[in-house]
């Protein structure tokens, strides 16, 4: 490959400003390419965006990966929160359908921290009951990875994860909300069905190593093909830079979780 990546271009799934995604197509002749969607993190608020995967996008389309980075509306800015956070990346994924070059039949949604969340939630979609925010996908996504993920959001809002973060994604807390807490938390829509991984570093103080192992329990007793990989040195943002161990376990799995 010479001249490195070709540009990705901006391409709204949406009318806001915030639903749009960045297509990384790999600079070679081929495809429809298997889709990576890649869902950032930030306690889903507004301060953080998509710019923070943009080197794993990158790092995906020189792998010959079409990587699909979302943004979407968060905490924060008009209509984020619950049901629009949720309803966007599902939009996101479902705009796929329309998008040439990718591979529908081998979508993999990757996640770093409140993205962990949304990542293993599209996954889980069919699951929805109809009616429910992002029930009835276009688009199925086949398998999911956490990085350093809030999987089971009635916990991480019961132990104040985020300064109460999950608590103003969704409105509430889960005494208050217990519907929302069922429609939009991996945890409690297992099985999901779908093979996944959860990469968690051991030296995360932001969202700890027990939500990985918990949900892995869980997930496992729930009869899903789940692995999980923690690596001791690893803090929360380790595990989204293309150099650290974490992602070549990641790029090593997508084989697997793709269906390959």
């Amino acid at each position: 490959m010479t001249g490195g990546p070709p540009p990705a271009p901006a391409i709204p799934y949406g009318e806001h400003p915030d639903q749009v995604a960045n297509l990384h197509v790999p600079a070679r002749e081929g495809g429809p390419w298997p889709v990576v969607v890649l869902v950032h993190g930030g306690f889903w608020r507004s301060r953080w965006d998509r710019t923070t995967t943009t080197p794993l996008a990158r790092d995906l389309a020189a792998r010959g990966y079409l990587a699909w980075n979302v943004e979407y509306r968060r905490v924060g800015k008009e209509g984020g929160g619950w049901p629009g956070t949720l309803l966007d990346v599902a939009a996101a994924v479902d705009r796929l359908a329309s998008v040439p070059e990718a591979d529908t039949g081998r979508v993999v949604g990757v996640g770093h921290s409140a993205g962990g969340h949304l990542a293993l939630w599209l996954a889980a979609r069919p699951r929805l009951p109809a009616g429910a925010p992002g029930s009835a996908p276009r688009v199925v996504v086949r398998g999911a990875v956490s990085l350093a993920g809030v999987c089971d959001l009635e916990r991480a809002a019961r132990e104040g994860l985020g300064e109460g973060a999950v608590a103003d994604l969704l409105g509430g807390g889960p005494d208050e909300l217990p519907e929302r807490y069922a429609a939009s938390s991996p945890a409690a829509l297992l099985p999901l069905g779908v093979p996944q991984l959860l990469v968690h570093g051991g030296r995360d103080e932001i969202v700890p190593p027990g939500q990985g192992r918990a949900y892995a329990e869980a997930a496992r007793h729930a009869g899903d093909d789940v692995v999980l990989a923690e690596l001791p040195r690893a803090d929360h943002f380790d595990v989204i830079e293309p150099g650290d161990p974490s992602w070549a376990v990641v790029v090593g799995s997508l084989p697997r979780l793709l269906g390959a």
